[in-house]
């Protein structure tokens, strides 16, 4: 374990999703109470909102900024960029915290599976929309959330992303972490020189309301509710955003895998730049 509370990151300005709740919030308390400027993005205004009073009133931090927006929609993920923009002149660190999961295909306004859009295509719509004001800001740190689930996958198919061809909801989530990884190391590429490091991690098996919201059913919605009460909660969950986003050993570190604080490399197919290349263009071809 990582100790980072000592940190001071007054003057920082730290972006995350999905920081109404879970990972996100633990990582956006944490990260005000080191003094940080908190840019706190959610799709809930109302649970945002009582998430965003609740650290202020607990950190004594006011620098607890709120922003709406449904990363399912591609519009709305560029229009959270275009905000975030006009509200500060500098972004420190972007932390691609929020996911999704549903047990069935569930089709987004752009025409895209819901699991692919949220958990990769705003990734990398909202990072590259913010590249600009990153490097402006260098030095600067892109952090990407992904899972260790993203190593299972052993075939990506650069025709078929989405994965319509015999959809699976898991298989899906799966492959989306994986693209999640794969994009944070070409990005690191793509960045080099500039300052903006990219690293992706995995926070651990956490006990969250993920795919509480209604995603979930039946007995894979009472799994997720009954391994709530065998896991470590959010606070662990947010230790590794929280030490990749401060430590100031790792203010270089960039294009790495860190399985909660420790770098490991990440699955076979995450190491393969070409694929990773390859899933860059055709995700700009997606996403215009």
């Amino acid at each position: 374990m990582k100790e980072t509370s000592s940190i001071d990151m007054t003057g920082k300005v730290v972006a995350i999703t999905g920081a109404n709740a879970g990972i996100g919030r633990a990582t956006a308390q944490a990260l005000a109470g080191m003094g940080a400027t908190v840019l706190a993005c959610g799709r809930s205004q109302a649970k945002l909102e009582q998430a965003a009073e609740a650290i202020r009133f607990s950190t004594g931090n006011d620098r607890v900024q709120t922003f709406v927006a449904d990363l399912s929609s591609m519009a709305q993920v560029r229009g959270l960029a275009a905000a975030i923009r006009e509200s500060t002149d500098r972004l420190d660190v972007l932390i691609n915290n929020a996911g999704v999961a549903a047990d069935r295909w569930v089709e987004t306004e752009d025409g895209f599976e819901l699991i692919f859009a949220v958990n990769y295509l705003a990734t990398f719509v909202l990072t590259t929309e913010l590249v600009p004001l990153l490097k402006a800001s260098a030095p600067a740190r892109v952090l990407t959330v992904s899972s260790a689930l993203h190593a299972s996958v052993k075939r990506f198919d650069l025709d078929d992303l989405q994965g319509r061809e015999g959809f699976k909801w898991d298989a899906a989530y799966n492959r989306a972490k994986l693209a999640g990884v794969l994009f944070s190391a070409e990005l690191a590429r793509r960045l080099d020189g500039t300052g903006v490091t990219s690293n992706a991690l995995h926070p651990g098996v956490i006990a969250t309301d993920f795919g509480a919201d209604g995603d979930l059913h039946g007995l894979n919605a009472f799994m997720f509710r009954a391994m709530k009460w065998f896991l470590p909660g959010p606070d662990a969950g947010a230790r590794p955003s929280v030490y990749l986003a401060s430590a100031p050993e790792l203010a270089r570190v960039t294009g790495r895998y860190f399985d909660k604080c420790a770098e490991k490399a990440p699955g076979k197919l995450a190491q393969d730049e070409a694929l990773a290349r390859g899933l860059w263009v055709a995700t700009e071809a997606l996403v215009g």
